[in-house]
Parts: C-alpha cells; sequence; structure tokens
C-alpha cells in the first residue's frame, strides 16, 4: 500500500505540473509531458524533479484566468542547474508525501543533513505586517520554537533580511554574526554556522528555509549551491501549500460539509486558457471522505481533483462530472468496490458515485451500499460452517420458526414444518428424554434459560446436538417467546471420545513399559552383576561403571566382562547391543556369556567375534547387531591384544598424554555373514591408564562422535588422580545433563611398581 500510495502521489504531482503547462501553453496533456521529460533531460533532472521546478517558477495563482485575459504561451525557464543529482533526486520522491510546511521541515533535515551536516530546519513565511511566522520546524525543541513563533520586523533578523534582498545569508563567524545579528538558539552558540536562504518563485520571496550547524566554520562552494537547489526544488511544494489556504466563504461552506453523514466533496472547476475543464479544486469534504493516497475530510480541502485521484482523467466518472457541469443533469456511476475504513477495520465495500451541479459547482457523493442479500448470506455461512441454526417459537400463537440449517442439524424433512419446543424431547434417545423435558419445561414456564446436550438418532448414526435457547417474558413475567440455537457437536464429540481412547491407550502402554522396564533392570542386575570395589586382575587395578540413560523408560544392552583367565592372563570386554529392553538385556547375556566361554576354552580373540557374529545372523532370539571390544592382557609380557567389532577405540593415558589406539579391522556384528577381524597389540607401561567404553559416553546429538572423543581426551588430561574412585569425578564432569543412553567403562590402570 505504501508503494501504491508513492506511485499515487508522484503521478499526482506529474498531472500537476502537466496541467500547469497546459494552463500555460494551451497544449494538449500528451505534449505538456513530452515537454517536461525533454526540458528534465536537457537539464540532467529527473522528471520529478523537473515537476517541482516547474511548479515552483509558475506565478501565483495556478487556478482558472478570468473571462477575457490570455495567459503567456511560454513556459518558464528554469536558469538553475542542479548538482548532486542523486540527493536531489531522493528529495523529490520524499517531498510527494509531504502534507504540511512541519512535515516539509523533517524531510529537508532528513535528505539535507547528510550532504551538509544540517543539526536543525527552520521554515519562516513573511506576514503581511513585515514580520515572520515559524510554519515548520525540525531538530529544535517546542520551547523554542514557541518563542520564535511570532517574529516582529526589526532589524538584526538574518531570515527577514534574506527575504528582503531576496539573497542567501551565510552566518560562518559566530562572534562576528553575534554582533550584527539576533542568533536563535539558547545558549546562541548552540548553532555555530547557519544559512538562511530565500526561496524565490520569478521576483518575489515570501518563504525563507533557514539551515543550522552545530559546527562552525565556511560553507563549501559545493554546499552552497546544493542548498540553494534545494530551495528551488521546495518552491513547487511549498506553493502547494499556499493554494490550499481556504476562504473565509469555503470555510462556512466546509462547516456545512462537517455535519454531513457519508463521503462527499464539492468541486470547483479548474479551466484552461482555451475554457476547458482541466481539473477541479477541493473546496469542501465530508469526515468519511477519502482519496487514493489515504488523505480523510478536511486534508483533501484545497487539493485537486487529480491530485487525490490521479487515474480519474477519461474515466466514465470524468466525463460523468464534465456533462453534469454542462447540463445540470445528475449523474450515477457504476457499482465499484473500494476497500475503506470501517469501525476501524479494514472492510471491502460496494459504493455508487453520484453527482449533482450546486450552482457553478459539483457536489460529488459517494454512496455506501449495505446489502441485505450480503447479510443473509453471510448469516448462511455462519450457520453451515458452525453446524448451527436458529430456532423461535411463540408460546401464545404456538408458532415457530426454523433456519433451514435446523432441519439439517435434526435431521428433519422441511416439508413437515418445525416441531413445538415441548415437542423436542421426542427426538432424543431415551437415556436423555428426562433431563431434556425437564429443561424444556422451567423454559416455558419459568423462562429459565436452557443449555444442554443431547443426543437424537439420525439417518447417519447417533447425532450429538445441544440447545441453547432463552425467554421473552410479558410485563407480568411469563414466558411468550422462546428464541435459541441448535447445533450439531457430533464431529466434535467423536474427536473428545477418539482423544479419551488415545490417552487411555498411553496410560496402558505404559504402564507395560515401565513393567518391561522394571522387568529387563531386574534381569540386567541378575545378568550383570557390578563390583562394589575395584577389582585386581594380572596386577592391574579395574574400576567399572555402569550408568542406565535418563530418558525413555527402556533397560538398554551395554555391557562388560573383566575375569582372570586360567593361564593368568585377564580378559576384558566392553559390548553394546543395539536396541533396549528385554529383548536387547537376553541379547546382551547371550553374547556376554557365550564370548567367556569361548575365550576360555582357547579361542582366539578374532575367532570369538567371528563366531559370535555368526550366532547373531542365525539365532532366531538374537537381536540385530552389537558392537564390541575384545582384549587379553598378558602380565609377564605385559602385552595387551585386542580386536574389536565397530567399537570406539581404548584410550590410552600415559605420561601425561592422551591417545586413542589404532583401530584394527572389525565390522560390527550382525551386519554381514563374511566379516573381516583383525588383532593389534599394545605393550603397557607402568602408570599407563586404559578405558574401555561405550558409546553412550562419548556421542550426543546432534554432535558428531569426533567432538565426543576429543572431550573424553581433555577430561582424562585433566583427571589425573591414581587412587580408587578416580572414575566417578571423570564421569560427573562428561555426562552432565540427561543422558539419552547407557554408559558402560571399564578403567584398567597399571600400578607404578608394575613389572
Amino acid at each position: 500500500m505504501d508503494r501504491l500510495r508513492d506511485q499515487a502521489a508522484t503521478s499526482a504531482v506529474v498531472e500537476r505540473a502537466k496541467g500547469a503547462v497546459m494552463a500555460l501553453t494551451g497544449c494538449s496533456p500528451d505534449a505538456a509531458g513530452e515537454e517536461l521529460a525533454k526540458r528534465a533531460k536537457e537539464s540532467h533532472r529527473t522528471l520529478l524533479e523537473e515537476c517541482w521546478l516547474t511548479l515552483g517558477t509558475l506565478e501565483p495563482p495556478l487556478t482558472a484566468a478570468p473571462s477575457g485575459t490570455h495567459l503567456s504561451t511560454t513556459v518558464p525557464e528554469v536558469p538553475f542547474v542542479l548538482r548532486d543529482t542523486a540527493d536531489l533526486g531522493r528529495l523529490g520522491k520524499a517531498l510527494v508525501r509531504v502534507g504540511t510546511p512541519q512535515d516539509l521541515a523533517r524531510c529537508l533535515l532528513e535528505h539535507v543533513s547528510p550532504g551538509t551536516e544540517a543539526d536543525a530546519v527552520m521554515i519562516f513565511a513573511r506576514l503581511p505586517a513585515g514580520g515572520l511566522e515559524l510554519i515548520g520546524h525540525a531538530g529544535i525543541d517546542d520551547r523554542l520554537a514557541a518563542q520564535w513563533r511570532q517574529v516582529p520586523p526589526v532589524s538584526g533578523i538574518a531570515a527577514l533580511e534574506a527575504l528582503r534582498s531576496r539573497e542567501p545569508r551565510w552566518l560562518e563567524d559566530l562572534g562576528a554574526d553575534s554582533e550584527r545579528h539576533l542568533l536563535i538558539g539558547d545558549p546562541p552558540d548552540r548553532w555555530r554556522s547557519r544559512a538562511w536562504v530565500p526561496v524565490v518563485t520569478r521576483d518575489t520571496a515570501e518563504v525563507c528555509i533557514g539551515f543550522l550547524r552545530a559546527r562552525g566554520g565556511p560553507f563549501a562552494a559545493h554546499e552552497r549551491e546544493h542548498l540553494l537547489a534545494v530551495s528551488r526544488l521546495c518552491a513547487g511544494r511549498l506553493r502547494a501549500f499556499d493554494a490550499r489556504a481556504e476562504p473565509a466563504a469555503d470555510r462556512a461552506v466546509q462547516q456545512v460539509f462537517d455535519t454531513l453523514p457519508g463521503a462527499s466533496l464539492l468541486l470547483t472547476p479548474l479551466r484552461s486558457a482555451s475554457g476547458e475543464v482541466e481539473d477541479y479544486r477541493i473546496v469542501a469534504a465530508t469526515a468519511e471522505a477519502f482519496d487514493a493516497l489515504g488523505r480523510t475530510g478536511r486534508d483533501m480541502v484545497g487539493l485537486r481533483l487529480l491530485e487525490c485521484f490521479p487515474d480519474l482523467a477519461g474515466e466514465p466518472l470524468w466525463h460523468g462530472c464534465l456533462r453534469t457541469l454542462a447540463t445540470g443533469e445528475p449523474y450515477e456511476g457504476e457499482p465499484f468496490a473500494q476497500q475503506a475504513m470501517v469501525a476501524g477495520v479494514a472492510e471491502l465495500s460496494t459504493y455508487t458515485v453520484r453527482v449533482a451541479r450546486l450552482g457553478g459547482a459539483l457536489a460529488v457523493t459517494w454512496v455506501r451500499h449495505d446489502s441485505s442479500d450480503l447479510q443473509e448470506q453471510r448469516l448462511a455461512d455462519v450457520q453451515r460452517l458452525g453446524n448451527l441454526g436458529w430456532a423461535n417459537w411463540n408460546l401464545l400463537s404456538h408458532e415457530a420458526a426454523w433456519s433451514s440449517q435446523v432441519y439439517a442439524v435434526l435431521d428433519r424433512d422441511p416439508a413437515d414444518g418445525p416441531l413445538r419446543i415441548t415437542a423436542l424431547p421426542e427426538l432424543a434417545l431415551a437415556e436423555d428424554v428426562p433431563a431434556l423435558t425437564r429443561a424444556v419445561g422451567e423454559l416455558v414456564r419459568r423462562g429459565r434459560p436452557l443449555s444442554l446436550p443431547f443426543r437424537i438418532r439420525a439417518a447417519d448414526g447417533v447425532r450429538h446436538l445441544r440447545i441453547v435457547a432463552e425467554a421473552v417474558t410479558d410485563v407480568q413475567g411469563s414466558p411468550v417467546e422462546v428464541h435459541g440455537f441448535l447445533q450439531d457437536l457430533t464431529a466434535q464429540r467423536s474427536a473428545e471420545l477418539a482423544l479419551v481412547e488415545s490417552e487411555q491407550a498411553i496410560l496402558t502402554q505404559h504402564d507395560d513399559l515401565r513393567a518391561e522396564r522394571t522387568l529387563a533392570s531386574r534381569l540386567q542386575h541378575a545378568l550383570l552383576p557390578l563390583p562394589t570395589r575395584p577389582l585386581r586382575l594380572a596386577g592391574l587395578r579395574v574400576e567399572v561403571a555402569y550408568l542406565p540413560a535418563q530418558s525413555g523408560v527402556h533397560v538398554g544392552g551395554d555391557w562388560f566382562s573383566a575375569i582372570e583367565l586360567p593361564d593368568g592372563d585377564a580378559l576384558f570386554v566392553v559390548g553394546d547391543v543395539a536396541g533396549h529392553g528385554v529383548d536387547a538385556v537376553a541379547t546382551m547375556a547371550q553374547l556376554r556369556f557365550t564370548a567367556k566361554g569361548m575365550v576360555i576354552t582357547g579361542s582366539s580373540l578374532t575367532g570369538a567375534l567371528a563366531r559370535l557374529n555368526t550366532l547373531l545372523l542365525h539365532s532366531r532370539d538374537s537381536h540385530g547387531t552389537a558392537t564390541m571390544v575384545l582384549a587379553r592382557y598378558s602380565p609377564a609380557a605385559h602385552r595387551l591384544v585386542w580386536a574389536q567389532a565397530g567399537h570406539p577405540p581404548p584410550l590410552l593415558h600415559r605420561a601425561g598424554e592422551v591417545r586413542y589406539l589404532q583401530r584394527p579391522s572389525g565390522m560390527l556384528l550382525g551386519a554381514s555373514g563374511s566379516p573381516a577381524f583383525e588383532e593389534a597389540e599394545c605393550l603397557l607401561e607402568p602408570g599407563d591408564r586404559l578405558l574401555l567404553y561405550t558409546d553412550g559416553l562419548v556421542e550426543r546429538p546432534p554432535e558428531g562422535i569426533d567432538r565426543g572423543l576429543e572431550r573424553l581426551s581433555e577430561a582424562v588430561v585433566s583427571h589425573q588422580a591414581d587412587g580408587p574412585g578416580s572414575l566417578r569425578p571423570l564421569l560427573a564432569e562428561l555426562l552432565e545433563g540427561e543422558r539419552r543412553d547407557d554408559v558402560c567403562v571399564l578403567d584398567i590402570r597399571v600400578p607404578e611398581d608394575e613389572i
């Protein structure tokens, strides 16, 4: 809307400038437009700048010439070459939205200050008695503006001197200027340099614009040229303000229009040199009148009709106005849609324009249509969308009136007509008849309001309805009429019942999951007992930690083994079964005991992994896939041999530094029928620390696994305590917040005095 209004306002300025050229030369609208475009191109200006300058150089008043006089046929030249065309072009566009001298001052401060560093703008107009009146200001406070609102014709006023001489005054030396002039400001040195530029049109200057700067020093040559160009550009806008001055007779007419309802305008014709009507002046407007730019009421008074409605020329309404003005016959246009504010809400309404002659003027009225058919359609739409209908019962004449939607709600043929209100319980299901009968009886006998749900049996099944009604009583308080509505709530009731069933199913499922968690947890504790103190295996000290997930209701399949083999070696195993619940715990137990049995009976680590993979692939009771690390430590050689199946690598902490062991080949168990597993070895030294863990320790969605491994390395370096229980603070730092997965950790330490 702002963009369209800017376009309309710009078009209004162009059309007004074209009209001025037409009035001066008698040329056609197209020729006037071509002349403006030609002059703008030759002077390196935008078309909008040329229009403002053209409007500013016209001899006032720009209205119809008296009968028998002739206007000049020469378009006034603008003897001024504009520089800084980009800045002036932006100012020209901004001027189309300016409606008052106060708006003009704000506009100038915004668009001029970047080039000249102006900190305030003041606009003075010459009074008939010779003094000055402040008509616009920006950048100064209201108190100072009130002090300088009226300036008497005394000496020492720079703005008055500029108007008398029609030459600008450049105050650039604060000390010298203070002796010669009465400076505006409190204190006066608030603005250390000032420029007072008169707006000269032909040989007169009635308005002076002041540009006040906080910094001192002279105005540069390009700054002076720019301010002079700005004053020329503002002349057209200021003349538009002058053109809107309201004569006393027009003010009396406007007072009459202020009392009229609806949207109306009073127009006086503006004629060209040939006597043809080229535009109309708005001399009065009602409060509800509006234009294409959103202006209303008195804001339109004094403007031209084409300035308010740029696209009106050539339209049927334009020709209708010309015909009414010539013949006196009223004109009524075709209905059209227009968006307007009704009770503070933007509403698309239908209007018809009527034009009548009033003396030598035209009265234009917009008649807004409130169609009863439209209101009825809206009411029908509300009833259909809400699946409700209104009903009215006369208790004295026993007459009833229903809307069509009531018949649809009650699944009743309209040919059968409406029922008495006392007969409504006959439609209800047997279970709902007593309550509905009592409520209807209280309504018709005592006038007690009724709001009650009930059910009926229809062709499509049982319907859930609601009736809301109230009684109208006579002077004695006896009910004589009932009105209300019936609504079909079947869809809503069905949704409520479905929601209740869904909630019940969720509660049942939650109880089942909780029972499963309890069972799995007990089974897990029975199959995976946790030691209460550190283990001593093959000369190593081993701490074990198992932390279940804190979110969800399932128990996971993380597990470990740490045992001493018959030959004195130590076996360490950490595994993670995919999934949760009883199935995961069962698969965990199967893998845990099978892996220990295989290694104890002499199977190699890779051989054990291969057989476990086959077990998962072909066992009917297996639970998908699993990852695992198998490690065998020989104390005599201090040699750790290990293999893995898709599991994170062990972490070795030695002499204050940490590294992850290079993983040998091996994919997760249960993923392939022919996996390849390899072994790797590592010699452990006194003071070494080795961590075997499941992925719950390092994974934090949505982070990548690399960030989790890096976090574990940093935590191990910062927690180098060697005593029993040192694993607990490490886990506390790593597992901040809610755990989404189980965590199992084997903390293996080689004593310092080992070897």
